[in-house]
């Protein structure tokens, strides 16, 4: 075999070595960054789920059912607020997310409870402020759920209230006033999980000025996105 015969075809062989080289390296390169998104806490891996469950978001009162009212601050303004930075919360981590009131507008209990069945939520949180008039130093944040005949409903519900108060004192270092057993219609009437959230009192002169800040409603919202993420992946 010639001399140049011979250099062509070492030179396909080269070739041919460099690609496959190539090949690894990208395939190299591509594992990599894999395992380096295997790192990513459940935050940034939750818009990935394959799942997306439908969370239902209640913000308490709302048109001439004002709630609570104490110097200016109205308890059907702030819930809404926290309502819609929680939707957005939510979203960001793949869930869809439905609300009973999106504005200013009475919705009656039933009507709230008949929209969760109706778009199949699978989890119901409704907000609420709390107010204690004869008793103004009284501070602090209180989740409930109904003790349901179905024990099933009733052990997810309670595990709920449990993640949503850890993660809501996590971000804000809110006062404790615990997981509570509650007979309101919207968790009681329900059929899936639920809870209502006590964010803080209106009648509290810390705390009322907090839940008028929207930093510290973000961090409500982002405590609450935590917990139902929590509540799927545990």
């Amino acid at each position: 075999m010639s001399f140049l015969v011979r250099f062509f075809w070492f030179f396909i062989l080269l070739l041919g070595f460099s690609s496959t080289e190539a090949a690894v390296n990208k395939s190299r390169h591509r594992s990599y960054h894999e395992a380096q998104r295997s790192k990513c806490t459940p935050k940034t891996l939750s818009p990935l789920l394959p799942y997306k469950p439908v969370i239902v978001l209640d913000a308490g009162h709302g048109g001439n059912d004002e709630g609570a009212k104490v110097e200016g601050f109205i308890e059907k303004k702030i819930t809404l607020k926290v309502a819609k930075l929680a939707k957005e919360a939510l979203e960001f981590r793949g869930y869809k997310v439905r609300m009973t009131r999106s504005k200013d507008e009475y919705i009656s209990l039933a009507e709230r409870v008949n929209l969760a069945t109706l778009v199949q939520g699978k989890l119901f949180i409704s907000f609420h402020c709390n107010s204690s008039p004869l008793k103004s130093e009284v501070n602090g944040v209180e989740i409930f759920y109904h003790e349901s005949k179905d024990a099933k409903r009733q052990k997810a519900s309670k595990r709920l209230a449990s993640q949503a108060l850890h993660s809501f004192l996590q971000q804000t270092g809110a006062h404790s006033r615990g997981v509570k057993k509650g007979n309101f219609y919207v968790i009681r009437e329900t059929k899936m999980p639920s809870i209502l959230v006590e964010i803080g009192f209106l009648t509290h002169s810390e705390e009322r000025l907090r839940l008028n800040d929207s930093l510290y409603l973000e961090k409500i919202a982002h405590g609450i996105a935590t917990s139902v993420d929590r509540y799927f992946n545990y």
